[in-house]
């Protein structure tokens, strides 16, 4: 029987996205998993992956006690982050032998590839933290470390629901100004007083994944024209073009038609002046620069980084992003505005 030629796996801080692809584009088989432990790359266990990939050869009634399950395996993984990080990973990867040749990349480049049909451009996730990266028209790369306050990070969901309670406490006690969400923040988690969401979380009831649930209610009160809820909404849109920005700068692609993917939950909010705010800031430095919220599954994007290795056709990359998007290039921020 012959093996699919692509394994493409999306690991983000949620999920775990596992498809099989034939060389003509094909998907054979397909699987997503949750696991338990969000900082499991981080970590080095990859048990979540392989239940993804056992699921998704399932799905393709392939046998896994007969490897490889696939020619080229493409991880694309939250937690690979320093070049440590991707060799602390691959030499996890090789016992299991899934594949016969091995890419990893962080997350961000399936954000990326999964958001336009050229091989080069930015992507920037924002979910439950923050990053970017970025490839140049000659193959030159660039991406941030992402690990939080000592890399310089701010953004996402954890850092968004903390300022959320931070302004909470500080309206309530008197030092900061008045906002909604200090009524907002503690009915969230079913309690009356900010104060209670401060004792919450000092004492270990609330976890951080727990508090990553607050954008949503953020950017509520921020439609609602809270002025403590929109600067949070304001600062996230900076620090989302800041990396952006940074990242084409650093490329020297600032006169370029560059993509810039925007991926992740805190991107599908419906509050447009944030959307706004990211594609007028980005468009500051790169004028040229085509700003898209991502519509597919980033996972296609996994699946796109190895059919551009084995040089399949364009006919086969279209048909994987057909089957497996109803969207091929994403939401336009800036078709109306400025085309």
């Amino acid at each position: 029987m012959s093996r699919p030629a692509v394994l493409a796996i999306d690991g983000g801080g949620s999920k775990i996205d596992a498809v099989l692809i034939d060389r003509d584009g094909a998907i054979a088989g397909s699987a997503r998993v949750e696991p338990s432990d969000t900082d499991g790359q981080r970590a080095g266990d990859l048990a979540a992956i392989g239940l993804a990939v056992e699921a998704a050869c399932r799905d393709a009634r392939i046998d896994t006690d007969e490897l490889p399950v696939a020619r080229l395996g493409v991880f694309c993984l939250a937690g690979a982050d320093l070049p440590a990080d991707d060799r602390r990973i691959l030499r996890s990867l090789e016992p299991h032998r899934w594949t016969t040749d091995t890419i990893l990349r962080n997350d961000t480049f399936a954000v990326l590839r999964a958001g336009t049909n050229r091989t080069w451009g930015v992507g920037v996730v924002c979910g439950f933290g923050t990053n970017c990266s970025a490839v140049a028209p000659d193959g030159r790369t660039y991406r941030f470390p992402a690990l939080g306050w000592i890399a310089g990070d701010w953004g996402g969901g954890a850092d968004i629901g903390e300022a959320a309670i931070w302004h909470a406490v500080r309206s309530e006690d008197g030092r900061g100004e008045r906002t909604s969400l200090a009524r907002a923040v503690p009915a969230h988690f079913d309690l009356r007083r900010p104060r209670q969401v401060m004792e919450a979380m000092y004492f270990g009831r609330l976890s951080v994944s727990r508090i990553a649930e607050l954008p949503p209610l953020v950017f509520k009160a921020a439609a609602d024209g809270d002025a403590v809820a929109r600067s949070i909404v304001d600062r996230q849109a900076d620090e989302v073009v800041s990396m952006a920005t940074a990242a084409i700068r650093r490329l020297r692609m600032t006169e370029l038609d560059v993509h810039v993917v925007l991926g992740g939950g805190i991107f599908r909010n419906t509050f447009v002046p944030f959307l706004e705010r990211v594609d007028d800031g980005i468009h500051r430095s790169a004028p040229a620069a085509s700003v898209t919220v991502l519509g597919a599954p980033p996972v296609v994007g996994a699946a796109l980084l190895g059919l551009d290795r084995l040089r399949a056709s364009r006919t086969a990359k279209d048909r994987l992003r057909t089957t497996l998007t109803k969207d091929p290039v994403g939401n336009r921020l800036d078709g109306k505005r400025r085309r």
